[in-house]
């Protein structure tokens, strides 16, 4: 390896050899310093590649200077199998697309960088699937689920990855290109290592289907028709450099169904594992409890399951969709299950098949709250040794003193669990927690790895499970096609130690100072930024999750926009090894920079992290008492200009009117000058309000909270909702005087500002919280502060906490409000209305949009509902230098749709923000809620609930 001195020059080198990207900044390098693993290990530079040449090139210049090379498609690898200390190739941002796809021969010829799901829609339309499904098939890649040999639910029916191999064309560790196949013959010297280990080949490996750790050797048996191509797959990254993959297709059932399985507990569950299998499922599932209590606290509700504390889920499939539920009812019958239930496929099914998908990530968290890792997340026994083992693994836990949430393929045998490990305090029993596991695992027959591959996470613990012969096999194996050990060294062969480079044992304790989003993790910053363990949803291509997360990366693709790559840099700042000068350091502004403060990721991410919050109080620390971006002045304080702009909004529209004077403004604000400026109503809501005549008295009041922006630039939405509510037979009440959630301060970090605006807020609530009054809102960024952020900042005044309970949606008050005669309020028909609905992000992540999707569902209307940001966001897309990626993602979702949209299509958004995003940047109007029924009312739509 060069010396640290030689580095930049040799990286600057190599930027003149290949067409991608080569990044030796710390910025990036804090970046791909971890992946979904415990593991912190920090490369000389990442590479980019766009090409095969590049990809050969970057090899050839690793070999010439002494440096490792470790590929990595989304680093979404859990066993520390996509770190490494020299280059690391990300072939996700260039290598990701489907260069052929032959619907006759059910195949696809793909780049290392396709993402699952992307060849998933590609197969779709000729009926076709890849078999193998992990969890994070909506980020993670082709290449990667080849190195690790992936699997997911369904390989009960279709197989691992390496079962869905048909050809591979690679670089061995010394730059020689090679097409993998049925053919020994490709590879000097495997026909002699064949011959030489046949009776390990035929003993010790493939003894059933989820034997993953080590190689998988045994696909060199003339029996499995010695096939290379297979063999290679699961050797994650350490004997070549994958350049396409020729994998094979199967069929899409033509109807499915769930049926849920209720027992005891999850060994009992596993015990029926194997009676099950013989009806030939697609899918068997195992689901502890724990975690489905874990899921209810996190979504608020979860479908409803048998009676249990343990369930299968298991698919069936059927020629039509009524044979499928009988396959599944079936099936239930023959069970030994305490109880049972059958779903068709659909959203209800969805909805429990998405706890499973999420479990990585809430398995994250105890059900006491304490965090928990990787590193036994994986193992694997034969089906007919799983209630065993389970028990087994039961009484090693708590005799370690350790606790975790299970799930897994139970019918493959493999288990999904993540521990409270002690590897930050006590890595000592740490260690000896994984000797006892890996000894405990291979008493069964099993394997330590069961689809996640051995990693620096069990690389190490090889022989108590393989004999030295075996291990010879494997090192004899990697040494036919990387000699020289270039390719991911310290895995599987010559393995680093298990409590080798751990991330947490560099953590310091940061106690918050801000207050925002520490609750839960000790009021400490470091234990929160910790949260993320890098499972990478962040990443996920929203069209295909229905999520709103991440909505920079999605415009950027770029890791440093994901909320995973903020979560490392921000570790690596609280570490202080790598990115230094705390929270000054530019790398952590960069990091920051394009965060639209959404909070998507608060929701999202089942993980937990809320980068919102972290920016903030990042920002809080980086500006307490010293001089702010001029943003943080005019946006970060407007609600305090727009006090004084409506005393005279025709002087400040007329100036906003003429276009030099608005571009030099904006610009002396910090907003880019091609940005429209909103216009001031002319005249505002408290103005209209103080001359209305309110014949309403004698009735239930409510208190209707007037945001700055409704007051100022939407007062139609305040008197609709007004309009509304007395519909609905209430007396409609204000607070005295304007009051502000404080929302554009805490965005921009000014977290004292906020909480003086807050508690001049609660000052003007009390006497209607005393009152026992209501709280409706109608911007769902300051209903989201009053509802969550208010307790953080004020955790210890009172009225935060009533204030919270008190406050609602205009969608939860109506969909609650019930008449004297004990009917509901009904919503004005709008049958024949097209809705086009944009939801705000701070709805989604904090409110949610359940009630405002049952009141349009009772309208009639015919919905459309988007997923995604608009790109506004508040200030962000205001401020100079976010315009083009605020554009950017709008075109994810909202701008296709407004162009697709017709010309008599209502576009729905609550958000001023988005209102206003579509507005600029395509000339369309939007409407609230309360618009959109009081304008129906106005034309005498909807007969009123009497009070």
């Amino acid at each position: 390896m060069p010396s640290p001195e030689a580095i930049p020059s040799a990286v600057t080198a190599l930027r003149t050899r290949i067409a991608g990207e080569v990044d030796d900044d710390t910025r990036r390098r804090a970046e791909y310093s971890s992946d979904a693993s415990n593991y912190r290990v920090v490369p000389t530079a990442v590479v980019f590649p766009r090409s095969a040449e590049d990809i050969a090139a970057t090899l050839d210049f690793a070999r010439e200077h002494g440096l490792p090379v470790t590929a990595r498609g989304a680093g979404t690898s859990v066993a520390g199998n996509a770190v490494g200390s020299g280059l690391v190739l990300d072939y996700s941002r260039h290598l990701g697309r489907i260069l052929e796809l032959d619907p006759d021969a059910r195949t696809a010829v793909v780049q290392p960088g396709v993402v699952l799901t992307a060849l998933q829609r590609g197969a779709a339309p000729h009926g076709l699937r890849f078999g193998p499904d992990p969890s994070t098939q909506d980020r993670c890649t082709l290449g990667g689920m080849i190195g690790n040999n992936a699997c997911g639910p369904r390989a009960v029916a279709w197989g691992r990855t390496s079962d869905n191999v048909r050809s591979l064309r690679i670089l061995d560790g010394t730059g020689t290109p090679r097409t993998l196949a049925e053919n020994l013959s490709a590879v000097p010297g495997l026909d002699r290592l064949v011959t030489a280990n046949l009776a390990v080949l035929r003993t010790e490996l493939g003894r059933f289907e989820r034997q993953v750790s080590g190689f998988s050797l045994e696909h060199l048996l003339p029996e499995r028709g010695h096939h290379l191509a297979r063999a290679f797959v699961g050797t994650e990254g350490t004997c070549g450099l994958l350049l396409d993959a020729t994998v094979t297709l199967v069929r899409v059932p033509a109807a499915t169904a769930l049926a849920v399985l209720g027992y005891p507990d999850m060994p009992s569950a596993a015990d029926d594992v194997p009676a099950l299998l013989a009806t030939r499922p697609l899918a068997v599932e195992g689901i502890d409890a724990r975690l489905v209590d874990v899921v209810r606290r996190h979504h608020g509700t979860v479908p409803d399951l048998p009676r249990g504390a343990g369930w299968l889920f298991v698919e069936m499939a059927g020629d039509t969709p009524a044979e499928a539920l009988d396959r599944a009812a079936a099936l239930c019958r023959a069970s030994g299950a305490v109880d049972t239930r059958v779903l068709p496929t659909g959203a209800e099914s969805a909805a429990l098949w998405r706890i499973r998908a999420d479990g990585v990530g809430l398995s994250g968290r105890t059900r006491d709250g304490h965090p928990a890792w990787p590193g036994w997340e994986d193992a694997a026994v034969p089906q007919d040794r799983l209630g065993r083992y389970l028990r087994d693994f039961e009484d090693l836990t708590r005799e370690h003193g350790v606790d975790g949430l299970l799930y897994g393929h139970f019918g493959d045998g493999c288990v999904h669990v993540r521990l409270d490990l002690p590897i930050a305090d006590a890595p000592a029993r740490f260690r000896a927690f994984l000797v006892d596991a890996a000894t405990l695992v291979a008493s069964h027959g099993g394997s330590m790895s069961g689809e996640h591959g051995d990693g620096r996470a069990r690389s190490e613990l090889l022989p108590l499970m393989y004999s030295p012969a075996a291990l010879s096999a494997f090192a004899e194996f990697k040494g036919l096609f990387d000699p020289d050990g270039v390719l991911n060294p310290g895995v599987v062969v010559r393995p680093d130690a298990v409590d080798a480079q751990l991330r947490l044992a560099g953590v310091r304790s940061t106690p918050g100072v801000g207050g925002l989003a520490l609750d839960a993790d000790g009021g400490d910053l470091a234990v929160a930024a910790h949260r993320c363990v890098g499972i990478g949803k962040c990443r996920a291509d929203g069209s295909a999750t229905g999520g709103f997360m991440c909505p920079s990366y999605l415009a950027t693709r770029d890791e440093k926009d994901s909320t995973r790559g903020r979560a490392r840099v921000l570790q690596e700042v609280l570490n202080g090894t790598l990115v230094t000068g705390g929270f000054d350091a530019p790398e952590l502004a960069e990091s920051l920079e394009l965060c639209l403060s959404c909070k998507a990721c608060a929701s999202d991410c089942p993980a937990g992290v809320d980068m919102a919050a972290y920016k903030s109080e990042s920002l809080y620390r980086k500006y307490r008492g010293r001089r702010r971006p001029v943003a943080h002045y005019t946006l970060g304080r407007l609600p305090q200009w727009l006090r004084l702009a409506v005393a005279a909004p025709a002087l400040v529209n007329a100036a906003a009117g003429i276009a030099p004077l608005r571009r030099a403004g904006l610009r002396l604000a910090g907003i880019d000058p091609r940005r429209a400026a909103p216009t001031l109503a002319p005249r505002s809501f408290r103005r209209w309000w103080r001359r209305r005549d309110d014949a309403s008295a004698g009735r239930p009041e409510v208190l209707l909270w007037v945001d700055t922006f409704a007051n100022a630039f939407s007062p139609a939405v305040a008197r609709a909702a007004v309009l509304l509510l007395e519909d609905a037979g209430y007396r409609v009440l204000i607070t005295e005087r304007s009051a502000c959630c404080g929302l554009t301060w805490i965005s921009t970090g000014q977290l004292d500002g906020a909480r003086t605006q807050l508690a001049a807020t609660l000052d003007q609530l009390e006497p209607h919280l005393r009152a026992g009054r209501p709280i409706v809102g109608l911007e769902p960024s300051c209903t989201a502060v009053l509802r969550s952020d208010l307790l953080e900042l004020l955790p210890d005044d009172p009225r935060a906490r009533l204030t919270s309970t008190s406050t609602h949606t205009l969608a939860e008050f109506l969909t609650a409000a019930v008449g004297s005669d004990g009917s509901p309020w009904s919503p004005p028909r709008l049958d024949g209305t097209r809705v086009l609905v944009q939801p705000h992000c701070h709805q989604h992540a904090v409110l949610g949009f359940e009630a405002d999707r049952l009141l349009l569902e009772r309208s009639g209307a015919t919905v459309t509902e988007l997923a995604g940001c608009c790109g506004l966001a508040g200030n962000f897309g205001m401020e100079s230098g976010h315009y083009d990626v605020s554009v950017a993602v709008a075109e994810h979702a909202l701008l296709p749709a407004l162009r697709a949209a017709g010309p008599d299509d209502v576009l729905l958004a609550d958000g001023f923000s988005c209102r206003t995003q579509a507005e600029d940047l395509a000339g369309r109007t939007g409407i609230h809620l309360a618009q959109l029924f009081a304008g129906a009312l106005e034309s005498g739509g909807h007969g009123t609930t009497e009070r």
